[in-house]
């Protein structure tokens, strides 16, 4: 029984995680501003991260956890030079 609900209830957070990967994308395509792009790629990565984990736990496999840890840390770093690009108009000082 407990097999059936993690099947159930992972693959109703992977489809959940996509549909929010959607509407990040619609908002990175029609954000108004770049601040508004931004977000919506750090939310992109983040869910990109969630589905890798949540793909994990469905196969069992632990490639898919450090390819997570990876696109987390990554795109950590990619949001702080991003915003720091658009506080003061360069990266590296």
């Amino acid at each position: 029984m407990s097999a059936v609900i993690l099947f159930w209830s992972v693959l109703v957070a992977q489809l959940l995680l996509a549909l929010a990967m959607a509407l990040a994308l619609f908002r990175l395509v029609r954000g108004p501003r770049a601040q508004d792009r931004i977000l919506a790629i750090d939310t992109i990565y983040v869910n990109a991260m969630l589905l890798l984990v949540t793909l994990g736990i469905r196969t069992g496999s632990m490639l898919y956890f450090e390819a997570a840890l990876v696109i987390g840390l990554l795109g950590f770093v990619a949001t702080l030079a991003l915003a720091k690009f658009l506080m003061r108009g360069e990266v590296v000082e």
